[in-house]
């Protein structure tokens, strides 16, 4: 499977988790979209660095081709599929109370701890 093969399977899969499997629907969210190209611009920064550097070299045949600030057009696609999955699963853990109302100053204990937590004082 090729690096380009491997980065379209990853963003249909995180698309997949986010519209069907979750149903959190970040990508239909404005707020997402105007707050992605931060992410993008520290991506883009840092895939420079590794692979302008040589740290991080990919094979010719394996990729399109195209690349920005050195690195291929294949980790944008990469790091979607990672960042949109990771908000995907905290959004849905949040919606089902892995952890109770926050308390000013600290965070409630997560509801896996039980009574335990509020008998220590937590």
């Amino acid at each position: 499977m090729s690096y380009t093969a491997a980065a379209l399977l990853g963003v249909a899969g995180a698309l997949l988790v986010d519209l069907a499997v979750l149903r959190t629907r970040l990508v239909r969210r404005r707020v997402f979209w105007a707050t992605y190209p931060i992410i993008i611009f520290f991506q883009l920064l840092s895939n420079g660095i590794l692979t302008g550097r040589g740290i991080v070299r990919y094979d010719p045949a394996a990729i399109v081709g195209l690349r920005l600030a050195y690195a291929p057009v294949e980790d944008l696609l990469f790091g979607f599929a990672l960042v949109l999955t990771t908000l995907s699963l905290w959004v849905w853990w949040g919606r089902r109370g892995v952890q109770a109302t926050p308390r000013a100053g600290e965070g409630a204990p997560p509801r896996w701890l039980g009574d335990r937590a509020a008998r220590r004082g937590r």
